[in-house]
């Protein structure tokens, strides 16, 4: 099969590799019809590239038509069209029983110290072969699926793999009290989705804020305001907005890769280029992520309000500012979306109509073969590019 292999810091290519195989009777293989390119992504890209090995599968985001089932799997059946979560979970741990998925004990990497693992993301998640490819082993596939209607384009459903729990369980965790104000820092796949679900909810203020024009205009139509950090005095927009008092809640969609923190850009860019096991160790043991959007954040919010951290960090040691946390009462929500959790409540709005317009979400729609370029236009935020969808 046709799979985006990952050879390197900044070097992806599409390649012959061998279709995968049941390996477990619990596994089961789907023929993917769409995958997409997530802003995560791009960590193992550059970032997280000592925690990748060459040879790599990437992918995290996945849909398409069950192809064959172990022995043990009797919640799937050939022909059912399904999308995959970006979580390998079981179903039936105490994590899965409390919905959380993404710290699953069957799968978790005790290891790594992490959690569940995940599809395409790296040793520290398990190393599983990911979803950017003509087909994928699904493991614990009993419960590792949504299925969705026969009928309908893909673009209505392959985002129930991870931006649309991802953004709702921002959301969740921002608690935004009705009539309050909530900051969406970072307007890339995660953050227009949110603002798109807040709008539908319809029941607080939304202001976006970005560093990229065709982001921003993209959000605009979903925000009651849209701030070009480039250009306008954040804080003080915020303020009046909000009484001179910060917002209720700030949803922080950008994570570790943030501009303005060129000390830790420069650790980052240090321990890509070391050797593999080095930079692991760097990245375990005194890496630092860029943190400029949550200091951002931190200085947004209103005393006594939340902060809901949805783009990935990684770093070990990063330096937080814990008097202003502690003196300002501000509460952190954070962790890896648990899909599963969330698909009962997103699914009306995918089969009752498009309300968050997900069939015209994707800025670019590519063949497989066209990904290496898609990663380096994506990574450069040019083109327009927000997400991508990749047809094998």
């Amino acid at each position: 099969m046709r799979a985006v292999i990952w050879h390197g810091r900044r070097n992806v290519s599409v390649d012959t590799v061998p279709d995968p195989q049941i390996k477990e009777p619990t596994d089961a293989i789907i023929r993917v019809t769409s995958t997409n390119i997530c802003g995560s992504d791009l960590h193992l890209y550059e970032v997280l590239g000592a925690f990748m090995s060459p040879g790599d599968i990437l992918g995290h985001e996945a849909m398409g038509v069950v192809e064959e089932v172990g022995a043990d799997v009797d919640q799937l059946t050939v022909g059912d069209r399904v999308v995959i979560p970006f979580n390998i979970s079981c179903g039936h741990c105490f994590m899965c029983g409390h919905g959380l998925q993404s710290q699953c004990e069957t799968t978790q990497n005790r290891d790594q110290g992490t959690g569940a693992a995940l599809f395409g993301y790296s040793k520290l998640y398990g190393e599983v072969a990911g979803g950017q490819a003509e087909y994928l082993r699904v493991p614990h596939a009993n419960y590792t699926h949504i299925k969705v209607p026969a009928d309908g384009p893909d673009d209505r459903y392959v985002y129930l793999s991870d931006v649309l729990p991802t953004a709702w369980q921002g959301l969740d965790y921002a608690a935004v009290p009705d009539g309050g104000t909530l900051v969406v820092l970072g307007l890339g796949p995660i953050g227009s989705m949110a603002c798109r679900i807040a709008a539908h909810r319809n029941r607080y203020r939304v202001i976006g804020v970005d560093l990229v024009s065709d982001r921003l205009d993209r959000a605009r139509p979903y925000c009651d305001d849209v701030i070009d950090a480039r250009r306008d005095d954040l804080v003080d927009r915020v303020l009046s907005h909000t009484d001179g008092r910060g917002a209720d809640a700030v949803l922080d969609a950008v994570g570790m890769e943030a501009h303005g923190s060129p000390v830790a850009e420069f650790a980052q860019t240090a321990a890509g280029f070391l050797p593999a096991p080095v930079g692991r160790a760097v990245m375990r043991n005194a890496g630092m992520d860029r943190l400029a959007a949550l200091h951002t954040a931190i200085a947004l919010v209103r005393r006594g309000g939340t902060i809901s951290l949805s783009g990935v960090y990684g770093g070990a040691a990063d330096p937080i500012n814990m008097m202003v946390l502690f003196d300002k009462q501000i509460q952190l929500r954070m962790g890896q979306a648990n899909v599963k959790r969330w698909i009962p409540d997103i699914m009306g709005l995918l089969t009752d109509g498009d309300p968050l317009g997900v069939d015209t979400f994707a800025t670019h729609r590519l063949p497989l073969e066209d990904a290496p370029q898609a990663y380096e236009t994506f990574q450069k935020k040019a083109d327009g590019m927000v997400k991508v969808l990749l047809k094998p």
